[in-house]
């Protein structure tokens, strides 16, 4: 069973903040593979379904980012044989909008969410962090990700999650080197997106 965890916090307040581009992304994963986020337990949202014939786990916790690790570890310990087969998807500020990043393994960066799983499980799962901008050096980075996207963001911001659903899909069907080879250091500016898998 492979298990993508997308990070973000529940209620509509927050539905469209720089904090959920990795419900986002999890949402338009369901929504390409029909796999329906309706089941509620391990404190999240989650769906079974296979995509290119593989078991999948669709999971969005609920429990507000900086408790991630609670839920997530919870749908693990039920459902996750390896860790390499638990993907992590999350907003990273650090990035631009409009960059992924996707590897094997690392430090929180000084993501609340992901360093909640790390508490949890440790280090050595994939995660694939969504860019979501910088904000300006007066800017408390809180307000930075809690804020909504612009509306001429909107453009890029469609293509980006579009092209991290493809590259989850990528670690799910070939696994993290090609996954890593062809999405990391690439940009969303109006480019021809990837074909989907």
């Amino acid at each position: 069973m492979k298990i993508i965890a997308g990070l973000g916090n529940p209620g509509k307040e927050y539905k469209n903040t720089r904090h959920n581009a990795g419900f986002m992304v999890i949402r338009e994963i369901s929504q390409k593979h029909g796999i329906l986020l309706k089941k509620k337990a391990f404190g999240g949202l989650y769906g079974f379904g296979k995509i290119f014939g593989k078991d999948v786990i669709l999971f969005e916790p609920q429990t507000y980012m900086n408790l991630s690790g609670e839920a997530v570890n919870a749908v693990c310990a039920r459902h996750l044989e390896k860790k390499e087969d638990l993907l992590v998807i999350n907003d990273d500020a650090a990035l631009p909008l409009g960059t992924i990043r996707i590897r094997g393994k690392g430090s929180s960066g000084g993501h609340n969410g992901l360093g909640s799983i790390i508490q949890y499980i440790g280090t050595d799962f994939a995660r694939l962090r969504v860019g979501v901008g910088k904000g300006a050096p007066l800017i408390d980075m809180k307000d930075h990700v809690l804020s909504d996207f612009l509306a001429e963001e909107s453009k890029v911001l469609d293509e980006v999650i579009q092209k991290a659903a493809i590259c989850a899909e990528k670690w799910l069907s070939e696994g993290l080197k090609r996954a890593m080879a062809g999405y990391n250091d690439r940009k969303t500016s109006g480019e021809k997106l990837p074909e989907a898998l």
